[in-house]
């Protein structure tokens, strides 16, 4: 895959500011064209350098209060993909990652009140066969979240 070019950034840049942004006021602010602003998004859809564009929800203003960083300790390293696999049907599991260390897998888990992240721990993760621990850290507020900077 080759690296990203000024028009590329300044695309990334004018869709971080808006999302919803059309293609064509994209188009108007850096003095190119539409089609190149369409093909170049296109573009880095397929390449995977963007995986989307969606909308991104505040969990706490939907009622979502609480939030959890959850280390997953397996009984079998091998036995993450089936793993991964029940922890993404449980919709309140939101991020799921590989990681280094005393864990096998980190994940962030989002709920109303303490009784509902008990309920995700306890009836649900504790449930998945082969999950040997979980190791939850609360999380108290997010200071800041950002995309990389271009």
């Amino acid at each position: 895959m080759e690296l990203l070019d000024e028009f590329d950034i300044s695309i990334i840049k004018e869709l971080e500011k808006d999302g919803r942004m059309a293609f064509s006021s994209i188009a108007t602010n850096l003095k190119i064209s539409n089609t190149m602003v369409h093909q170049r998004i296109n573009r880095m859809i397929e390449q995977g350098v963007i995986s989307g564009i969606k909308p991104i929800i505040q969990e706490k203003k939907i009622g979502y209060d609480w939030a959890s960083f959850t280390g997953l300790t397996l009984n079998k390293d091998s036995d993450s993909e089936r793993i991964i696999e029940a922890l993404k049907e449980i919709p309140e599991i939101t991020e799921c990652y590989y990681v280094t260390g005393s864990f096998t897998l980190y994940i962030k888990i989002i709920a109303t009140n303490h009784e509902h992240m008990r309920r995700i721990l306890y009836e649900k993760i504790d449930g998945i066969p082969g999950i040997d621990k979980t190791d939850s850290i609360v999380e108290l507020g997010c200071a800041f979240k950002r995309n990389i900077s271009l």
